[in-house]
């Protein structure tokens, strides 16, 4: 949900704290909930009345006055309310329906999945943090932590400052409260998240290990699957961060493909793989994976062993982004997220709906497979024609890197002119861009229904706006 901007506006006078409601809030004048109670606890979602005034909690809390804690404190107020008996039946706390796992695999729950990446705490600035304030954490069922590194066969950590050692302040900590300096205390991303997890508990995390740069280490991996198994199971659940992950995601570009590297471990590999990772960690943990979405004839789909190891699969993250790009510097240009086949598409097969048509064809349950979602847009420079299929001289200028660039971005500097393919395009001046918008989410979303798939995915959250529009939209088209 796009979090509400309301705040409760305090006025000490003589001592006493009076709260003036948003004239903004929603449901103003609506019958009073059960009156806060300093002793309760309350967790995210909870409704209390206080002083005349409806307030929402967005985390687990205790002791703190509704209408005192400011903008960004725990207490929402939802506007004025009135006594008027018992609260009606949707004033009852919002989390209650969903305290059940929401995202089950093979059971046609519809999972919100998206990757939070452990080096967007620099450059990016986008925090633990960001996710509340976001309103993306009421729509999220998972989360996967970008990226752990496969070395010498073993699961091993990426960044271990970002990780576990990065301070944060109380400002910038996810519940207000600072980290410690003490020897051995958890600090970094993954004590947010923790905190995360008490305020929304019905959010699942994973351990991402790969993706395009690290996947090289998997050949060796895969060598001896039980060893490597028991390196990522142990570093998953160390005690130090016990209770934070609910399993592992692996995203190897690609089995017997090529990606960054080739690896030539034959089809069996990634079954074999998967399967020491399922008998490792048991029935109850999550075991995912992204995979390609090269929908082509002999393609990586077909060589990567997908249909043998889904049995042990909770739910493949099918990478439907990344077709097309500037790395083709001359063009033509082509949206980079394609959901359907389009007039002069320089491959046939690179399309979300043809990728997931040859998955259900090896026989791949339907609601194992998630959508994929890019929260950014790939584009060119030198290009004079405004349709796709234009010629280019390179890769348009990007914020952290070229031809690439954010949502957000995009959205204010080079906003969408026309849809190909079911995404959107954009051409200002003489760049041209493709990326999705609410409005290709929604029909993207739609189509997702229809095939009965599992729900959707995104990479990454730190694309999205600071009021979390496209996973708002993702959220909305699950609903």
């Amino acid at each position: 949900m796009i979090a509400l901007v309301t705040a409760a506006l305090a006025v000490v006078t003589t001592g006493v704290i009076y709260t003036v409601a948003n004239p903004f809030s929603a449901h103003a004048e609506t019958v009073c909930s059960d009156p806060w109670v300093s002793s309760e606890v309350y967790v995210g979602g909870d409704q209390v009345s206080h002083n005349s005034v409806e307030y929402r909690a967005k985390w687990w809390t205790t002791n703190e006055t509704p209408g005192t804690t400011g903008e960004w404190g725990v207490w929402q107020s939802l506007g004025a309310c009135t006594d008027g008996g018992d609260p009606p039946t949707s004033e009852e706390p919002t989390e209650e329906p969903t305290e059940e796992p929401t995202g089950d695999p093979g059971t046609g729950g519809a999972i919100n999945a998206a990757y939070f990446t452990e080096w967007g705490v620099y450059g990016r600035n986008y925090h633990v943090k960001n996710l509340v304030t976001s309103g993306s954490a009421e729509d999220l069922t998972h989360i996967v932590y970008a990226f752990g590194n496969v070395q010498n066969g073993q699961c091993t950590m990426g960044d271990s400052y970002a990780a576990i050692d990065k301070f944060y302040d109380a400002g910038t900590s996810v519940d207000g409260v600072a980290d410690t300096w003490d020897t051995g205390a958890l600090r970094g991303n993954f004590n947010q998240l923790l905190k995360l997890k008490e305020m929304y508990p019905d959010i699942q995390i994973v351990w991402s290990f790969g993706g395009w740069t690290w996947s090289g280490g998997f050949t060796q991996a895969a060598q001896n699957p039980t060893a490597f198994a028991q390196s990522c199971y142990n570093l998953v659940n160390d005690p130090r961060w016990a209770g934070l992950f609910d399993g592992i995601d692996i995203d190897w570009e690609y089995p017997n493909a090529c990606g960054l590297t080739c690896d030539t471990s034959g089809t069996s590999a990634y079954p074999n793989l998967m399967k020491a990772l399922r008998a490792k960690f048991g029935a109850n943990a999550l075991v995912t994976s992204a995979i390609t979405a090269d929908g082509t004839s002999g393609g990586k789909i077909e060589k990567g062993g997908y249909d043998a190891a889904a049995q042990y699969i909770d739910f493949y993250m099918v990478m439907t982004y990344d077709y097309f790009g500037a790395w083709d510097a001359d063009g033509p240009t082509a949206p980079h997220s394609p959901l359907n086949s389009f007039s002069g598409q320089p491959i046939a097969g690179f399309d979300g709906a043809t990728a997931i048509a040859k998955l259900k064809a090896l026989g791949i349950p339907s609601e194992k497979l998630l959508l994929g979602f890019g929260f950014y847009g790939r584009g060119w420079t030198g290009v004079t024609q405004s349709a796709p299929g234009g010629s280019a001289t390179g890769a348009a200028p990007g914020t952290y890197e070229a031809g690439i660039d954010d949502y957000e971005v995009l959205k204010a500097e080079c906003p969408a002119t026309g849809t190909v393919g079911g995404t959107a395009y954009a051409k200002c001046g003489n760049e041209w861009w493709s990326y999705d918008t609410p409005a290709t989410i929604a029909t993207k979303m739609t189509w997702l229904d229809s095939q009965g798939l599992g729900g959707a995915f995104s990479w990454e959250l730190s694309g999205d706006t600071a009021n979390g529009e496209l996973m708002n939209a993702i959220a909305a088209g699950l609903d």
